[in-house]
């Protein structure tokens, strides 16, 4: 394979290990600092996520459809992690904004999500970082469609936060809203009639 060292892929099988080269190397040195962004990402999102379900269930009064240690958990329970987080996230939404359509980039981010699920490191494939070096060099095509997935579903899930956010918001903002308009104007005449 074009690129690939004579030497052939960096386990060598049997415990043997050759030397990386220069672009193997910067690959663990990438993947290792993709790991950790990966691990704040997600961490972020979940506790995002988590919050999200408490506004929903206070705005609107009704118990969420999943409990809440699926929050955090469906994410890791196989089968369960293909369907229960997509419907978390749909949960909210039906709850913070009763009658409205799901926003379509709630099904782009979980379709985008799944293809890189499948398609990378994960369901379908094991593996260190060498693992995915050696499969580089011969079946690079499954590693970009895994990549350009899994950055898209990044870019999707940025949307679906900043969707769910706005529609949790505009619910919020409905019930603070004062026959005069404007809530804040309406306390400070509260205030000063006392």
């Amino acid at each position: 394979m074009a690129g690939e060292p004579a030497s052939g892929p960096p386990d060598q099988g049997q415990g043997r290990h050759r030397p990386l080269n220069a672009l193997e190397d910067s690959y663990h040195l990438v993947s290792t600092a993709g790991s950790i962004l990966t691990l704040l990402c997600a961490a972020l999102f979940i506790g995002w996520l988590g919050r999200m379900r408490d506004n929903a269930r206070a705005l609107s009064g009704e118990p969420p459809r999943y409990s809440g240690i699926w929050v955090y958990v469906s994410w890791f329970v196989p089968l369960a992690n293909l369907w229960i987080p997509r419907g978390i996230v749909a949960d909210i939404h039906h709850k913070s904004a009763p009658g409205r359509k799901l926003p379509v980039v709630v099904n782009v981010w979980w379709a985008l999500w799944l293809v890189g699920m499948v398609t990378g490191v994960g369901l379908m494939y094991e593996g260190d970082t060498d693992d995915v070096i050696a499969r580089a060099y011969h079946g690079v095509t499954t590693l970009l469609v895994a990549d350009l997935a899994v950055v898209g579903a990044a870019v999707a899930g940025i949307l679906v936060v900043r969707a769910l956010t706005a529609v949790q918001l505009v619910h919020i903002d409905g019930q603070l809203r004062t026959p005069g308009g404007d809530p804040l104007k309406e306390t400070v005449r509260a205030f000063d009639r006392d």
